[in-house]
């Protein structure tokens, strides 16, 4: 596919206006889209992993504040002012931030309507809140959300063929295989998914009968969106989601061109396509920040942000006690973090466990020095997930910990952080020996010792892979869920009536401040 110039200015911190006063000025340098001659051009604009920051922010380590809904939709609206253009969503949006977490995804939904999205994928995120309210969710959406490898929802369609200035272009949704480890297993009950890349096969050629241009819409992360650009030809434009990737300068693999637009309404994606004879002739991806600018953002859309709001700001306003220093999760994922040791140790302490290990995707968000407020809790620990305490085997607990060890350079959810528990690593050893030391109770490790570890009932029943605590629990005899809750001879502890994050809530509450710190729990280290 050849390249098409399209205008490059920053148009989340321009005014309508003045962007067509761009136009004009560099007109001899800029297309639009629409129809010139025997050649046609359409944009599609997308969006992934929003999680609900509707509101700009200000990231961890970053010097300028980024994203609000509010001027993401007013770069939509003056994009879409150029000419036909589509808007699609790449999943992950409806679960994450309180702002959306509160109305269990509804308040996302309303703000996607109102910027009149397209079409959708399912994240895995989605599932977060269960079945009956992602079905609810789907109900309410005014646009079709996809899913062609997950079967026992009819609520998810395959695909979807959306016609813009007389061009058909078919999205074809696809979500990560593994999301049964990466949410609640309750949540996926009764669901099938199926691998991707003979789900894009199946669907293709039936896909391509129908569009001009074929659009995976996919929740499956960048690295394997580019090997299912490698292994399957005849996919146009794979538009991707959940690694969170900034792809600045959209790569093309074979006739395939891979975008994605970073995260939290941070920044929009947009692809400028032409086709002449039915046929794409360039296509050229880019991605813009979005910088709010006061007076600037959609007005329809700063009603539904502040509605929601309101609500949030209400139930969750108390300061609940503060914070001596920063509290890190920008990093949780590849290495220990304050946020994460004290999280950890909420969890052993009201346990009364021998140790604690959570996986690192349960931890959302970082807290800045001073006040903490309870919607912070509720940002950094969303999901509906209570402490559970097992008995098991020091070998299954080396076990967990080195899955948990897996895969650091992709800086996975399943990355442990701990407490009451002292290790070593090597990086450069193969998955599955790379801990070299485990210290528990301030001595070795022993395997054939029974400890007590405790957890969130999401890993607890093997949840990011961590099947060595499953298959610990399961084994028991007696073990049963029964209204939700683990009941068994292994579980020694299990509230399953109170939320993890209103623990974290009442404990914070309870020592006024906070000032947790990088111990060296977790340690580079040879035998």
């Amino acid at each position: 596919m050849g390249r098409t110039n399209m205008r490059e200015e920053r148009h989340s911190v321009i005014s309508c206006s003045a962007l067509k006063v761009a136009i004009v000025l560099f007109l001899s340098l800029t297309v639009v889209p629409g129809v010139f001659g025997d050649e046609t051009r359409i944009r599609i604009l997308h969006v992934n992993d929003f999680h609900g920051f509707a509101e700009p922010y200000k990231p961890l380590g970053a010097q300028e504040v980024l994203g609000g809904a509010a001027y993401l939709a007013a770069a939509v609206n003056c994009l879409r002012g150029e000419g036909p253009t589509l808007l699609v969503a790449g999943g992950d949006m409806i679960q994450g931030h309180t702002w959306a977490n509160l109305s269990r995804g509804e308040s996302s939904i309303e703000l996607m309507n109102t910027m009149k999205f397209d079409v959708m994928v399912v994240g895995n995120h989605e599932f977060d809140f269960g079945q009956d309210a992602l079905k609810k969710r789907i109900s309410e959406a005014t646009f079709p959300v996809l899913a062609a490898n997950i079967y026992g929802m009819e609520a998810l369609k395959p695909y979807a063929i959306k016609e813009v200035g007389g061009v058909r272009v078919g999205f074809l949704g696809v979500v990560a295989e593994d999301t049964p480890v990466l949410t609640h297993p309750g949540n996926v009950t009764g669901l099938r998914f199926d691998p991707v890349r003979e789900t894009v096969e199946k669907y293709l050629p039936e896909v391509r009968a129908k569009s001009d241009i074929v659009v995976v819409l996919s929740h499956i992360g960048y690295p394997a969106d580019r090997m299912l650009a490698e292994k399957v030809r005849g996919i146009d434009i794979i538009i991707g989601a959940h690694s969170h990737t900034k792809v600045v300068d959209p790569p093309r693999i074979g006739d395939t061109l891979i975008v994605q637009a970073w995260e939290h309404a941070k920044a929009l994606g947009i692809v400028d396509i032409t086709l002449e004879g039915g046929r794409i002739k360039g296509a050229k991806g880019r991605v813009e920040e979005i910088k709010p600018v006061e007076g600037l953002g959609d007005k329809a859309v700063e009603a539904i942000v502040l509605k929601y709001k309101q609500v949030v700001d209400v139930t969750l306003s108390q300061v609940i006690g503060t914070a001596d220093v920063d509290l890190d999760a920008e990093n949780i994922r590849r290495t220990e973090t304050n946020l994460g040791n004290l999280i950890a140790d909420i969890i052993r302490d009201v346990s009364n466990a021998d140790a604690a290990l959570i996986n690192s995707g349960a931890i959302r968000t970082s807290i800045r020095k001073g006040d903490i407020r309870a919607k912070d809790i509720y940002s950094v620990v969303p999901f509906d997930n209570y402490i559970v305490a097992i008995r098991v085997k020091g070998a299954r607990i080396r076990e967990a910990l080195e899955h948990g060890y897996s895969a650091v350079e992709k800086g996975v959810g399943g990355f442990p952080q701990v407490s009451g528990i002292l290790l070593k690593y090597d990086l450069s050893m193969t998955p599955g020996s790379r801990i070299t030391e485990i210290r528990v109770k301030g001595r070795p490790l022993d395997p054939d010792e029974e400890y007590t570890v405790a957890t969130i009932d999401f890993i607890a029943s093997g949840g990011d892979g961590y099947k060595a605590f499953g298959d610990a629990i399961t084994s028991s005899h007696d073990y049963v869920v029964v209204g939700g809750a683990m009941k068994g001879e292994k579980v020694v502890y299990s509230d399953p009536g109170t939320w993890l994050r209103d623990t974290v809530i009442r404990w914070i509450q309870s020592r006024k401040s906070v000032s947790p710190q990088v111990e060296g729990r977790m340690t580079p280290g040879g035998k």
